[in-house]
């Protein structure tokens, strides 16, 4: 499972541990991810997806799921993101 979040695309950082004495190793940052099933307005069903805590409040702030995915850039979203922003805006037209 990659570490990266299926909204955003945020990934790991890269930096350095930095030690009393000034010394530099390398360290990784890396993002807040949490397994959690969002639910579709417009499908009715929720969507298991792994995102990351800043993405979690993004999708509140935007009135959630579907408005979400309209507005993200599809250069972003996984293809499992992307899958279902095709399958909501298919559901959309129909209805």
């Amino acid at each position: 499972m990659s570490r990266r979040c299926e909204l955003t695309g945020k990934g790991p950082l890269v930096g350095n541990n930095v030690s009393h004495a000034k010394n530099r190793t390398k360290r990784r940052f890396l993002p807040n991810l949490n397994d959690v099933t969002l639910m579709s307005e417009t499908l009715g069903k929720g969507f298991r997806l792994r995102v990351s805590s800043a993405a979690l409040r993004a999708v509140d702030h935007r009135g959630g799921l579907d408005a979400f995915l309209a507005k993200a850039k599809d250069t972003d979203l996984s293809a499992n993101a992307l899958r279902i922003k095709k399958e909501i805006a298919k559901a959309q037209v129909a209805a």
